[in-house]
Parts: structure tokens; sequence; C-alpha cells
């Protein structure tokens, strides 16, 4: 005689891992894009110095009129979502298909990501312009360097030692552990062996962020949040209760945002890159 098992639904949801917003300590707000989808920032440039010269009309030099250069940052992400449940599915599935939940689920596993992605998509790409970028295979003996080589670079460039960052890939992160010179470098570096982390190097913060976030290719990318401007224009979710032709909800959201680099700080950038 066969003999039927019974089974049932739990209505505790074996929710996905999620993460904060990861890369909101490398950009700034410091530029509003009220009412419009495009600014323009003035920089102004400098002259070079003369010898004083104690006779003549000229003796600071010839003077020259102080110009100026622009820099147009317009606006491009217009980002959307929508989905629909029925009120008969929330019904039949104990009420696990709730319409704010799945909400803020997709804030948090697809909006949240694409975002951190996309600003270091475009803060990769203008430290790659601007020259500040390696690439080379790294170990356990040369990640550390790398990191000191990336610094090196800043430090010429007149970038401030105060609010580096570094957002590197996990597998950057292991090395960096296990490279020997870092780990005689510094008390925080004894201190990172006995707690199984690491806060910042020579300053730096470092921040894991995975791998799927960076363009290809990347073990790390030094930055400074001044550097790169971030909007936010538009955040918009709507849940509609029944609305025409659907017995349920039918949810909506559209996001409009952006991320530049200041022409005058892509120096305060650093690429790594695997070979």
């Amino acid at each position: 005689m066969a003999v039927n098992l019974a089974s049932k639904y739990e209505k505790k949801i074996d929710e996905r891992f999620k993460l904060k917003n990861m890369t909101e300590p490398a950009v700034n707000h410091d530029y509003s894009w009220d009412g419009v989808n495009a600014i323009t920032v003035y920089s102004i440039p400098t002259v070079a110095m003369n010898n004083y010269t104690k006779s003549g009309l000229t003796r600071y030099g010839t003077a020259a009129e102080l110009d100026n250069t622009v820099q147009t940052l317009t606006l491009s992400r217009d980002r959307a979502f929508t989905f629909t449940i029925d009120r008969g599915n929330k019904q039949d599935t104990q009420g696990v298909m709730d319409a704010g939940k799945a909400l803020a689920r997709q804030i948090d596993e697809v909006i949240t990501p694409e975002v951190d992605s996309y600003r270091l998509s475009v803060i990769s790409a203008a430290g790659i312009a601007a020259g500040g970028t390696a690439t080379a295979a790294l170990d356990a003996s040369s990640a550390y360097k790398a990191l000191l080589t990336a610094g090196e670079y800043m430090s010429d460039n007149k970038v401030p030692l105060a609010g580096r960052m570094a957002f590197v890939t996990p597998a950057y992160y292991s090395l960096i552990k296990q490279d020997n010179s870092f780990i005689k470098a510094s008390e925080i570096a004894q201190n990172a062996l006995i707690k199984g982390q690491i806060g910042e190097v020579d300053g730096v913060k470092i921040i894991v962020v995975p791998s799927s976030y960076f363009p290809a290719n990347h073990n790390f990318i030094m930055t400074l949040q001044t550097a790169t401007v971030a909007v936010n224009k538009l955040t918009d979710y709507k849940i509609h209760d029944n609305p025409v032709g659907v017995n349920g909800f039918l949810v909506e959201g559209r996001v409009r945002y952006d991320a530049f680099v200041l022409n005058n700080k892509n120096k305060a950038i650093y690429v790594h890159k695997k070979a």
C-alpha cells in the first residue's frame, strides 16, 4: 500500500544575500541638477612664473587674459522596472507574494548593485584615460607593493593623503593579507592577522566589493571622494492596488542617476588591472 506523505510551504522566505550601497563613500553630491539634466562646471587655469625685471613697463612679464575651460555633465541614466502580483497568487501563497517586500527586494538586489557597478565603471574609465593605471599579474609577494605604487602615483599628483580609499576584489583582498611585506609593515597589519580584517592600509580605506561589480579584469581602484560627482535626480517607486486590468498589484519604479569624474581631479584615481 502506498503512503502519501503530507507537505507544506513555509511562510518564511529564503531570502538572498544583499549588500548595502558600497560606492557612496567614493562620491560627492556637491553639484545640483535641480530643474535641468545637464550642468556646466568651470575650470580656471594658472599662469607660469617669470623672472622679475627691474626696468621697462613689463617688469612682471607680459600679461595675458586668464582664460577658462568648461566641462558639461549631462545626466544619461534613466532606468525603470515593473511587475505585477495577482491577488489570487498572493492569497494562494500564504501571503508571501507581498508587493512592498518585493519592491524592497528589487531595490536591494537590483538597483543598488547596478548603481554601484556603474559608478565603479565611470571612475575606472576616467582613471585609465588620465594615465593612472597598471596591468600586471599579482601574487602574495607583490599585492602590497601594487597598492604602494598606487599611493605614489597619487602623491606625485598632489592628491591629499586624507580620504583615500581602495575598492578591491575579494581575490586581491586575499592576496594582500598573505603578503609578507604587508604583514610586517605595521601594527594595523598585525591586528588584521588577529581579527581577520583590513580596515586601512597606509591610511587608505579598504572596501571589499564583489568582483561582478567591477569592469573586467580589475584588481582594485584607488580613489578620493572629491573626484567623482554623483547625482540621484529621480527615485520614484509606486505600488498600484487594483490598477485597470489587474486584480492585484502593479509595482513600478524609475531611477535617474549618473556619476562624473571632474577633469581637474582625474589624477585622484588609480586602476590596477589583471594581466
